[in-house]
């Protein structure tokens, strides 16, 4: 299957009771839940970014940054939030994980051995990459622009996506810009219809 799926950052740090809390970003743990499982049951490949800073992060205000301390590595509010469910074969891609990185899009991550995403998705043969997660202003953007980058057709999922909104209609400006970047706009349920297709197809073969 040339589909594969990109949760980015749904952590605990992201949503209600975090240290930068998304509103509603736990909402889209469960819709993103049901399609990673769909992919999975397709044959396509799941990844699930997080954000997986050291204490000491040039990312943070205390070392010349922008953001509060967040995602610290292994700590409670740098695990996936309780409500995301991923298949066994769910790859985890860490991004932000020394002093000077940044770590705003999954392009930057690596899985547990050091490989970069860009090299998983090609080599699963990913060439359409739903994505969705957190946040749909900061590291969703980051992700969306770098797969268009690299050539993938990219279809951002608008209903299983939540902005910091820092400014009031951040989050409308960057899908906007996504979505003229080449982003396709798609929502949970026309992509469980169309994983849903590709299952009945594949059932009534002969």
């Amino acid at each position: 299957m040339d589909t594969g799926l990109l949760i980015v950052d749904v952590q605990n740090d992201f949503c209600a009771g975090g240290s930068l809390p998304v509103l509603g970003g736990e909402e889209v743990a469960r819709p993103l839940s049901r399609l990673a499982h769909l992919v999975a049951l397709a044959g396509g490949p799941v990844f699930a970014s997080r954000d997986w800073h050291p204490e000491k992060s040039s990312h943070f205000v205390e070392w010349g940054g922008k953001w509060p301390p967040h995602c610290v590595q292994g700590t409670e509010g740098a695990e996936f939030h309780p409500d995301l469910e991923l298949p066994e074969d769910a790859e985890t891609i860490s991004e932000g994980t020394t002093f000077g990185d940044e770590g705003y899009s999954a392009f930057d991550g690596t899985d547990g051995d050091g490989r970069p995403l860009d090299l998983l998705l090609k080599r699963a043969g990913v060439s359409r990459l739903y994505v969705g997660g957190l946040a749909t202003d900061a590291c969703v953007q980051a992700s969306v622009f770098d797969a268009i980058g690299k050539g993938y057709e990219v279809r951002l999922i608008v209903d299983a996506i939540r902005a910091l909104d820092l400014d009031p209609g951040d989050g409308e400006r960057a899908v906007t810009e996504m979505r003229i970047a080449g982003a396709r706009l798609t929502t949970v349920e026309a992509v469980v219809r169309d994983l849903e297709l590709v299952l009945e197809t594949r059932s009534g073969a002969p």
